[in-house]
């Protein structure tokens, strides 16, 4: 689902040949031993994101093209059944384990902490101005890449209307908070998993909304 064959040592011999340089030269530029450049070429090693990095810098090559000849499915944030799934959370924290990219653990815990923090600091009036004044700006820095813009400009919408019950309102301030705000657990540039922090922020958040919303429709019927 998440991958197919690895046609990264092709590119990488095609690229060395365009660019004029050999393994050694290339180690010599990137900072990656011979001997792992040789291994990754001829499919005896995955390259990791830092290895990427470097073969696109010296290679003159976009990171997206490295991906996705190593075979990772770049749109697969893109994919609406994928991101809405039931299983999201679960389906995500899949293509963590499964990815070679991701050189440190993954801690779903860190997202839902930092939303705890936020959600403190969103029944501040301090924390509601920073959402009125600088969601719009943010919103502009993603750039088209659309995995969750609806979503964040819904819940905007929603946290801007005085009329949506205050603890719903401090709910969708953490996560819009964290959008503005947080340093990404993941980094933006290991694309497409750099925003996956940010979806899966957004996701926790309208799954306590939608809790918070069952326990209030409960507490009326009785």
């Amino acid at each position: 689902m998440y991958e197919r064959k690895s046609e990264l040592g092709a590119l990488i011999r095609d690229l060395l040949k365009k660019n004029s340089l050999s393994m050694r030269k290339l180690s010599a530029l990137s900072g990656i031993d011979t001997s792992t450049i040789s291994r990754i070429v001829n499919g005896k090693q995955r390259a990791n994101m830092k290895h990427i990095q470097s073969f696109a810098r010296c290679l003159n090559v976009s990171i997206e093209k490295l991906l996705i000849a190593d075979g990772y499915d770049i749109d697969i944030l893109n994919n609406e059944n994928f991101i809405n799934s039931p299983s999201f959370i679960k389906n995500i924290q899949e293509l963590l384990k499964f990815s070679n990219l991701l050189d440190y653990h993954y801690d779903l815990c860190k997202i839902e902490e930092e939303l705890e923090k936020y959600k403190k600091y969103a029944a501040t009036k301090e924390g509601k101005n920073i959402v009125y004044k600088n969601f719009k700006e943010k919103i502009n820095t993603v750039n088209g890449s659309g995995l969750f813009v609806d979503e964040l400009k819904q819940m905007y919408e929603k946290f801007c209307n005085d009329t949506s019950p205050e603890e719903i309102r401090i709910l969708l301030g953490s996560g819009l908070l964290y959008f503005i705000l947080s340093i990404d657990i993941i980094p933006d540039y290991v694309f497409p998993f750099g925003y996956l922090d940010d979806v899966i922020a957004i996701k926790l958040v309208l799954h306590h909304i939608a809790e918070v919303n069952a326990r209030n429709e409960k507490l009326l019927q009785k």
